[in-house]
């Protein structure tokens, strides 16, 4: 295995990913013209590999395949190879994905495409080794053969190619119908998620195990519409599995990508932003539907990680941190979660007495607590997980809970002081418009349940830089992604959405009108780029790209929510702010324009379910007119933060912007504070109770919503 001492074309892209690649045997190009006008000059067909910085098997195929002369040397011959970072190009991603699995193969990545000249995909897969084995082909052979086909079964391979292309325009241009029964959908995705729950370790499905949050958010709307449904327990003992299992970085915070096993105790080691944000507003749901201490720890735990760890100097977030750094014990040597697992004698002897007490909470055995680890990346070592709950540990130890508490916390710090002088994970500072928007907006939300307004601070700066740096302002465009100095690549439809859903979310914590005027202003310039006004609904790109052979319209809430799902529910929260009714009818033609997913398997799209579910009745508001930071107002917003109530929108009236937010939502000019006092207006099916001042007959009158 050697590396280029010369650089290839990857070395003047900014993306951490493609610069990775940079000093590849490889001639890698960046997706564009040259490349393709490469292939069509050389008759060759293209290798297209996508990535992204920190994932662990796109490291292994690097190190493996590209980083090997004699496969660089096969791969120059035959083909223009492609290097696509996914962070950056998810419009690239999404189409050779869609083809991959049109194939019939799974997706993941890394994803290694071959496509022709006119970019139409004929063969593809994941990971390839090195040489055959687990019951894969080795990429050298790989190569080979595709030469062989594409020189002596040419036919074959454009036909192939046509096929595949035609499959994923029919699926793009599907028509929806001309209604929907919301509340069967409703049900019935209910009902599907129901079906797949693990009731023994929580989660959905078996191993391996992803946080979805967009089904959590469904369950706990579920449960406020019918509270006699499962739904809502279904999502708090999957918080709570997940809380508990090694998949939560229980000494500095965050969530890992995802389980490998069904119990959440070995995690895939990478934290991404997306996972923290939508984890974040879960919890935060928990903590107003139950009021348990436990679930507010957990949500500011996990604000405190991206703020401390995620923020970079600039204000923006970055997007993620890599599962695999250098081993403490051999740093030349780099190995998954290296920077974050322990042996126990370490534990033993840092920790002195009180290390057998956490050992026991914590699961730490002699010999390593992975059973099943094939890659013997963590013999002789442990992953973090809580074993035990705490009364266990006192009667292990013989001591109060109380103490126990404070014993394991303390031991918590010592520890997390140690593995900071380890070398850390690679940190991907690039900053995505889209996962910035959800951070932003899990920040506000965090902001007003856990009474903490530096969180709004930190948004709030967030903001103003991606509007700074990565927004024209004589355009009125995004852009998707900034990194070294550099904003680049035109925004889709998720980075519009993601970030005007965040802009809601922070002018309902600060009553600030410019963040709720920005959010309809980006949703505005989201409708002309993207609404498809045959079918309804949204293109998840402007069109503008030739490359792009299809204009995908995302039918999958996954590990993001789909653009369109939360362009419906931004459309539900706009119209209930805002009174106009364009937002809302916009929002019913996009659950329409899915319908024939939502009629079949709603639980695909569960956050456009729950857009709809929010579309079955009228709006309703809280308006709060009152100094923000005097005593009776923060009451009665402390009122409404502790309760769970999707789907209602609040709007906080300061009198001293009173006259700004009513050119935006005339109707809050018409509402007044009651003899001088801080006032609640609670709205609903079109109609206003009397107003009141206090917190208490507040209460009661949420109660009822």
């Amino acid at each position: 295995m050697t590396v280029s001492g010369t650089p290839n074309r990857l070395a003047h892209e900014k993306s951490p990913y493609l610069l990775q690649h940079a000093h590849n045997p490889v001639n890698w190009y960046p997706w564009g013209e040259e490349a393709f006008a490469e292939a069509r000059r050389g008759d060759k067909p293209i290798f297209l590999s996508i990535g992204y910085s920190t994932c662990h098997w796109c490291h292994v195929m690097e190190h493996e395949s590209f980083e090997n002369e004699d496969t660089a040397a096969l791969l120059n011959e035959g083909f223009v190879a492609v290097k696509v970072d996914r962070e950056e190009r998810p419009d690239v991603d999404r189409i050779y994905m869609g083809a991959l699995q049109a194939m019939g193969i799974p997706g993941g990545w890394p994803l290694s495409l071959f496509l022709t000249p006119d970019l139409k995909p004929f063969y593809g897969g994941t990971y390839f080794p090195p040489e055959n084995r687990y019951a894969r082909a080795g990429f050298p052979e790989i190569l080979r053969r595709i030469l062989a086909i594409w020189r002596h079964k040419r036919k074959d391979v454009l036909e192939s190619g046509e096929r595949i292309l035609a499959h994923l325009r029919e699926i793009a241009e599907a028509a929806g119908m001309e209604s929907v029964h919301t509340t069967s959908v409703v049900e019935l995705c209910h009902d599907q998620i129901r079906r797949t729950y693990d009731e023994r370790h929580g989660g959905f499905g078996g191993a391996p195990k992803f946080p979805r949050p967009v089904v959590l958010e469904f369950l706990f709307s579920h449960s406020k519409r019918e509270p006699g449904a499962a739904g809502g327990e279904m999502a708090l003992r999957t918080l709570r599995a997940m809380a508990n299992g090694g998949i939560r970085d229980h000494l500095g915070g965050g969530f890992h990508r995802y389980s490998v096993d069904a119990e959440w105790r070995i995690p895939h080691f990478e934290k991404m932003l997306y996972d923290q944000a939508q984890l974040v507003r879960a919890y935060l749901d928990a903590v107003q539907c139950t009021q348990d201490p436990y679930f507010r720890a957990i949500a500011a735990e996990t604000l405190d990680y991206v703020v401390r760890d995620m923020q970079l100097p600039e204000g923006g977030f970055a997007t993620a941190e890599d599962a695999d750094s250098a081993r403490p014990e051999s740093p030349g040597e780099h190995g998954e979660g290296a920077f974050y697992v322990w042996t126990r004698n370490d534990v033993m002897q840092l920790l002195g007495g009180d290390g057998a007490m956490f050992s026991f909470a914590y699961g730490l055995e002699q010999d390593g607590n992975v059973v099943q680890d094939p890659q013997h990346e963590f013999t002789g070592r442990n992953i973090l997980y809580r074993a035990q709950p705490i009364e266990e540990v006192a009667r292990f130890a013989g001591v109060e809970e109380d103490e126990v508490r404070l014993r394991l916390a303390t031991s918590r710090r010592r520890l997390l002081e140690l593995r900071n002088v380890r070398p850390r994970p690679l940190r991907d500072d690039k900053v995505i418009a889209a996962w910035n928007g959800l951070m932003i907006g899990a920040l506000a939300r965090g902001s007003r349940v856990l009474s903490n307004p530096g969180y709004c601070l930190v948004a709030e700066r967030a903001v103003e830089f991606i509007f700074d740096a990565m927004y024209g302002a004589s355009s009125g465009e995004l852009q998707r992604r900034f990194c070294g100095g550099e904003s680049q690549h035109e925004a889709h439809l998720e980075d519009y959405a993601f970030l005007a859903e965040g802009l809601i979310d922070l002018f309902e914590a600060t009553g600030n009108p410019a963040w709720l005027q920005r959010s309809i202003e980006l949703t505005n310039t989201q409708l002309s780029l993207f609404w498809d006004s045959q079918r309804g609904g949204f293109y998840d790109t402007s069109g503008r790209d030739a490359s792009i052979l299809v204009r995908t319209r995302e039918q999958y809430d996954g590990a993001e929510p789909a653009g369109n799902s939360t362009a419906a529910m931004n459309l539900v929260r706009l119209a209930a702010l805002t009174g106009t009714l364009e937002f809302r009818k916009k929002a019913e033609a996009t659950v329409r324009a899915f319908s024939p997913w939502l009629e079949k398997q709603p639980s695909i799209m569960p956050y456009l379910a729950t857009a709809a579910m929010h579309l079955l009745g009228p709006p309703s508001q809280i308006v709060i007119v009152g100094k923000r930071g005097e005593v009776l107002t923060e009451a009665l917003w402390k009122e409404c933060d502790r309760r769970f109530l999707p789907g209602t929108a609040r709007i906080p009236v300061d009198p001293d912007v009173q006259n700004r937010l009513a050119e935006i939502i005339p109707y809050v000019g018409q509402v007044h504070p009651v003899g001088g006092r801080a006032t609640a207006y609670v709205c609903s099916d079109f109609s206003c109770r009397l107003p009141v001042t206090d917190p208490g007959r507040l209460g009661a009158l949420l109660d009822e919503l």
